[in-house]
């Protein structure tokens, strides 16, 4: 299938990159298969997120990602248009089961689906608790999970603060790890403690050579020395946030 839309997107990105001169240091992708299906599971901490994941995916392996995307994402008059044409997965919290369908239905015609496995933006800048789906979708679907983390894309645009597009030379890492193959027989709850972990230990060596550790910033995680909230304290935030939600519902 001919992709109109998605093909126009990645060039548009690619020359953003390139005017905002963002430091880019990518390691690992070579993991991504160059065929067939996978599961592309990365932490969240920007709303841009998907872009630079997607864009880990494409430099080795030249794969394009189908994301998986809270449904309002979709029903924007600007970014709804552009989600469905790049072939993204609405969810809908109503109706999560038929978003899983599509996705597993997906692998198995060889895409890479993309998921934030955290559900929510980490405003501590750590990985949360993750959510099983990735692995359920993998193991169901026959395909592997490929642990991604980024960082440095918090910068940009993260819940909570301003946004800060216009930056110029923000240093960005990203950093894919070697796939995990599952079989029918695999715990999935020792699974998804398994893909955290790595997840956790991904994010750890982007921040390691990453080549800003500003003392105090408000992008660094309260262990690095930064003033970002702690994971107690986002889990409060998230907590007060979710409960305002359902109020309004």
């Amino acid at each position: 299938m001919a992709e109109l839309v998605y093909t126009p997107v990645i060039t548009a990105a690619k020359t953003v990159f390139r005017v905002m001169d963002y430091r880019f240091r990518i390691e690992g992708t070579h993991n991504v298969p160059r065929s067939g299906g996978a599961v592309l599971v990365s932490n969240h901490i920007s709303y841009l997120d998907f872009i630079f994941a997607g864009y880990g995916a494409l430099l080795s392996a030249g794969r394009l990602t189908r994301f998986m995307a809270k449904k309002p994402v979709f029903d924007h008059p600007v970014s709804g248009p552009l989600m469905r044409g790049m072939r993204h997965i609405p969810v809908d919290r109503a109706a999560g089961a038929d978003s899983y369908a599509q996705a597993v239905g997906m692998l198995r015609a060889g895409e890479v689906v993309g998921v934030f496995a955290e559900a929510t933006i980490s405003r501590s800048f750590t990985v949360k608790e993750i959510k099983n789906g990735s692995v359920r979708m993998a193991q169901e679907a026959g395909v592997p999970l490929i642990p991604m983390a980024l960082w440095g894309t918090q910068r940009l645009w993260t819940k909570g603060r301003p946004k800060q597009l216009g930056q110029r030379h923000v240093p960005i890492t990203i950093v894919v790890g070697e796939p995990m193959d599952l079989t029918p027989d695999d715990d999935v709850a020792a699974v998804t403690l398994d893909l955290r972990e790595r997840m956790t230990s991904l994010v750890e060596r982007a921040q390691s050579d990453y080549p800003d550790r500003t003392a105090g910033a408000w992008w660094l995680p309260t262990h690095l020395g930064g003033s970002a909230p702690t994971p107690e304290e986002a889990a409060a935030m998230d907590a007060e946030e979710a409960a305002s939600r359902r109020k309004g519902d």
